[in-house]
């Protein structure tokens, strides 16, 4: 849901403010990243691992990959790779198991703990259907 971007790099104080849907960066970010970021989720890929100096992590969190965002990665990068005939898309594609590993998800703390509390609150009515 919502807007999607893919991307392959990206200057000083990329996602500043950002308050929904999804960014995937496929190169290098600017200083202060996700500076004031509080809704949606960057995907940044960071073979290098200088991606972290660059983040100002006042409101994100740097998490790992779920199983789910993997499946969306790769078709939102196949989708830029379709569009674009991006060689970077298509490199990463190509050596999707070990380049899949160097990604970084950026999601803001409150947007995750919104989300948490409706999959709670989905648990919690699917639990009281049954029980009824």
């Amino acid at each position: 849901s919502g807007v999607h971007a893919v991307i392959e790099g990206i200057g000083d104080h990329g996602c500043e403010y950002m308050t929904g849907g999804r960014v995937v960066i496929l190169g290098e970010t600017g200083k202060n990243f996700a500076a004031g970021m509080s809704g949606g989720i960057a995907y940044v890929y960071n073979p290098n691992g200088k991606f972290e100096q660059n983040c100002n992590t006042e409101m994100v969190d740097l998490d790992p990959l779920s199983a789910a965002d993997k499946e969306d990665l790769k078709i939102l990068i196949s989708k830029h790779f379709q569009y674009t005939d991006s060689s970077v898309a298509l490199r990463i594609l190509d050596n999707w198991k070990t380049e899949i590993q160097h990604f970084t998800k950026v999601m803001p703390r409150d947007y995750k703990r919104v989300l948490q509390e409706r999959a709670e609150k989905k648990k919690v009515e699917k639990v009281a259907t049954v029980t009824a």
